[in-house]
């Protein structure tokens, strides 16, 4: 039972728990003997107690050991202790993939392109150490604080999945590849495929294939069509859309067959992404399944006459069952319908000779008087000869035609697959660029257009302006590999400062050394038993070496040694119920729940505030406050003025002193005033917390005429009725803002 204090391999000090798994628990520990922090993945109970998942977890464990590469998680050691099995691993401060992708619901394609890159370059460096991942996922790929994107788990997956240990296989199933979901037989173009899905959700926020149970996932990958990103993303650039979809191809053969061949098109397809350049290669002829020839169904025919009995035609049916289910090992997931086809027609051969044996069988009975034993063995003997030569027959065909072998059964050679090649490799050669004198911007986008990969280097010049190209690793003119990496040394002008020692220094006197010498100060901090309370444990760059000024060194200062402080873990975004748990779990109390606005919609009934900074240590048993939001702040307005009688222009026919109803109104239907009056303006209101910003002023009331006489011309009187009309006029109003 893993305790945080306790030490294990005598060495590897536990600190916290920062992770769980299917498989492991992970925690942050301190490795005495190298000063360092690593993490350490522990084996969860289950597991260890399996032998023979332990035997092959170690040996998988041990060669991931021998990786490294800036984008993986670098495996220091694997041990055992008192029956619990651990591995201990580089500690990367940061977030997984998957995370990051629902906290953005989706990456940009330029994002998730150079990610997709970062961790090419990572699985490329095991596949060259022969190492597959078979478990590449979001959940274990990390990007640090820093930017960095690594990949972890190498060598765990390929002993899980020998064991058949499923207990975190709802993660995986939906990177998982068709031939891994078959249960057959994975390599490095499984790890293509998982990528493929990986950039999917990346690009989309979402996986391409989802079900219910496990199984019903793995049969979307084996049996439908990859569905388009950009059916869901339609800014998504074409050539883009094509990487994912030959990635994930059903059949390895169109996939990329190496990872180098994928971040070539991955580097391109940031510099050109609306060109249509990647190419899903269609089976060929020599990758196909192809049908035997009328020449060769004849001959097979003409041998399979030599059979007497229905004996002997049922066992060359089981012989070529076991030839086809060999076949059917390799040839998998055929799209064409030529597979189909060649199965009915294999199967109408044998009906034909199961319906001529059992004529035979019986013209046999017909002629029973005439039966030879001598002449029945003979006749047994060569009809097993002819079944074997028709099993060898159809499989050395048929694995022909699916490139079983290396060379062609009629002897033609494979001069075509050759021309072919030669011309591929000659395409993949591009000429080195002169970039000395150039600006290291221009020279990278040059050299990323030939299809090679600039590496930077600064080196301290006087004779060259800072940014500009010194010298390359590859004179001009020499013909390179696509994909080729091209050292190009860039100057960093004159101004090149030898950074200080200021390790064990107090933290004013470090500031203050490094702040002389032109450099910028990041501080982080961190327990050490050996390095006094405030002073400097470690700086990054090292003391000595040499850098521009203005470069920001990293200082580590000592929190002294670990008492009974604990670090505070993380609480934003986490429900009420979560954060109470994850203090409890770091040995701090739940302090003052408060609820309290808040800008982010997203966070919403979540943690939006805590009273101690996240990684900042304090006593055990401290409280922690917490605010949970309840949202963003409702904006209000007011209304402050008075209310002056209808204008002609609103009603020409309005006379004063009317009675006039008066109604304010919010246009959120809220009445805001009622009130009658015949005297106008109406005194200054002061209504407040007005939740829209737009409302009415509705004045009714009615308009009268008196009766009137008019005098005619011939002198007669006309007596004019006296009318009323009910009026009703609008006035907008626009509230102010409180």
């Amino acid at each position: 039972m893993i305790k945080i204090g306790m030490i294990i391999g005598d060495r590897y000090e536990i600190l916290e728990r920062i992770g769980t798994g299917g498989m492991s628990d992970v925690y942050k520990a301190k490795d005495h003997k190298l000063n360092r922090q690593v993490a350490v993945k522990v084996l969860k109970q289950e597991f260890s107690e399996n032998a023979n998942f332990v035997s092959k977890f170690r040996i998988e464990a041990q060669a991931a050991a021998g990786l490294a590469h800036p984008n993986i998680v670098n495996v220091y050691d694997v041990g055992e202790e008192n029956g619990v099995y651990f591995i201990v691993m580089e500690l990367v401060e940061g977030i997984t993939l998957k995370k990051y992708i629902e906290r953005k619901a989706r990456l940009s394609v330029k994002e998730a392109v150079s990610i997709a890159i970062q961790v090419s370059m990572g699985i490329e460096a095991a596949h060259n150490n022969h190492i597959i991942h078979r478990d590449i996922k979001p959940q274990n790929i990390i990007i640090s604080k820093e930017g960095k994107v690594k990949v972890t788990d190498f060598g765990i997956a390929k002993a899980a999945t020998s064991n058949t240990i499923t207990s975190n296989v709802m993660g995986s199933v939906h990177y998982t590849s068709p031939e891994q979901a078959r249960g057959g037989y994975s390599d490095e173009k499984s790890d293509i495929y998982s990528l493929g899905i990986t950039m999917f959700e990346m690009l989309t926020g979402r996986v391409p294939f989802n079900g219910e149970t496990t199984v019903a996932i793995a049969i979307k990958h084996i049996q439908e069509e990859m569905p388009s990103p950009r059916e869901y993303i339609s800014e998504i650039p074409v050539s883009v859309e094509q990487i994912v979809f030959k990635c994930c191809q059903k059949s390895p053969d169109r996939r990329y067959q190496t990872m180098g061949e994928l971040i070539v098109d991955l580097k391109r397809s940031l510099m050109t992404p609306d060109e249509d350049f990647v190419k899903v290669i269609d089976p060929d002829e020599d990758g196909s399944t192809k049908m035997i020839t009328d020449s060769d169904m004849e001959r097979i025919k003409k041998q399979s006459q030599h059979r007497d009995s229905l004996e002997e035609a049922i066992h060359l049916r089981k012989e070529a069952d076991v030839k086809r289910s060999a076949r059917k090992k390799y040839v998998v997931e055929e799209e064409d319908e030529e597979d189909e086809e060649e199965a009915e027609y294999y199967e109408s051969e044998y009906e034909y000779y199961e319906d001529e044996d059992e004529e035979e069988d019986d013209e046999e009975d017909d002629e029973e008087e005439d039966y030879d034993p001598k002449m029945e063995r003979i006749t047994t003997v060569l009809a097993v000869v002819a079944a074997v030569l028709v099993g060898c027959i159809v499989l050395f065909l048929v694995g022909n035609a699916v490139g079983l072998f290396e060379f062609d059964l009629f002897g033609k050679g494979n001069a075509n697959a050759q021309e072919q090649e030669q011309e591929e490799e000659e395409k993949e050669q591009v000429a080195m660029v002169e970039v000395v004198g150039r600006n290291v911007d221009d020279v990278k986008v040059t050299l990323l257009n030939l299809g090679l990969t600039p590496e930077i280097e600064y080196e301290e010049s006087i004779e060259y302006e800072p940014g500009i190209v010194m010298k390359a690793s590859e004179e001009p003119g020499t013909m390179l590999t696509e994909g080729s990496n091209v050292v190009i040394t860039v100057s960093a002008g004159s101004e090149g400062v030898e950074v200080p020692d200021v390790v064990g220094m107090s933290e004013a006197e470090g500031v203050a050394t490094l702040s002389k010498t032109g450099f910028v100060v990041n501080k982080t901090s961190g327990y050490d038993a050996y390095i006094k309370e405030g002073n400097i444990i470690t700086q990054s760059p090292s003391a000595g070496s040499k850098a521009p000024g203005g470069t920001a060194v990293t200082i580590r200062i000592s929190l002294g040694e670990e008492n009974a402080k604990v670090r505070v873990p993380d609480l934003m975004g986490k429900s009420e119920e979560e954060a109470m748990a994850l203090l409890i779990e770091a040995g701090l109390d739940m302090g003052v729940v408060s609820e309290v606005n808040h800008e982010d919609p997203a966070l919403s009934g979540l943690v939006c505030y805590q009273s101690y900074s996240v990684g900042s240590y304090v006593e055990e048993g401290t409280k922690v406050d917490i605010s949970i939001s309840i949202g963003p702040a409702q904006a209000t307005y007011r209304f402050t003025d008075s209310i002056s009688a209808p204008t002609p222009e609103e009603d020409p026919g309005y006379k004063s002193g009317t009675m006039v109803t008066v109604t304010l109104m919010a246009d959120d239907g809220v009445q805001l005033l009622s009130t009658q009056t015949a005297s106008f303006p109406i005194q200054q209101q002061n209504i407040t917390g007005i939740k829209v910003g737009t409302g009415v002023i509705l004045f009714q009331y009615v308009n009268t005429t008196e009766t009137t006489t008019v005098t005619n011309e011939d002198g007669s009187v006309t007596t004019i009725e006296g009318t009323t009309e009910n009026k009703e006029v609008r006035r907008p109003v626009q509230f102010a803002a409180e």
